[in-house]
C-alpha cells in the first residue's frame, strides 16, 4: 500500500467541521456548543477547513488527534431561542430539527451548567 504524507486534525477542529458543516449550525450555535467565542470557532473551522482542503487537493490521510478539547457527559441540552424551552437529548441522535414545544427551527445547544 502507498505511504501517504499526513496532515493534522485536532479534535476540536474536527469538532468544529462536524458541528459546523455536518450539523449545520451556526457559528454562533457551534461556538456556544464548544464553550468558546463565535470569533475563536472562526479560526478554528478556517483552520480545519484548509487542512482538510489540503488533504483532499494533495492526496493527504488526515490524522485526528491532540488539541484542547473535553469529553462531553452523555446527555445533551438544547434551548429554543423562540419559546426559551430547555431539554435532554441523549448524544449520536443529532441536532433537533424543531422544539418540541412551538416547533421552531431556531434551536441551540447549551452547556450542562447552564441549565436552569
Amino acid at each position: 500500500m502507498l505511504e501517504l504524507d499526513e496532515i493534522q486534525l485536532t479534535i476540536d477542529a474536527y469538532e468544529a467541521v462536524r458541528l459546523s458543516d455536518l450539523e449545520g449550525m451556526s457559528h454562533e450555535e457551534a461556538g456556544q456548543a464548544m464553550g468558546v467565542s463565535r470569533a475563536t470557532f472562526g479560526r478554528i473551522i478556517l483552520k480545519a477547513r484548509k487542512a482538510i482542503a489540503n488533504a483532499i487537493v494533495n492526496g493527504k490521510a488526515i490524522n485526528i488527534e491532540g488539541g484542547t478539547y473535553a469529553l462531553v457527559e452523555d446527555k445533551r441540552i438544547f434551548m429554543c431561542n423562540d419559546c426559551g424551552r430547555r431539554w435532554e437529548a441523549p448524544l449520536g441522535t443529532g441536532k433537533p430539527k424543531e422544539c418540541p414545544n412551538c416547533s421552531s427551527d431556531k434551536i441551540v445547544r447549551v452547556k450542562p451548567d447552564k441549565v436552569r
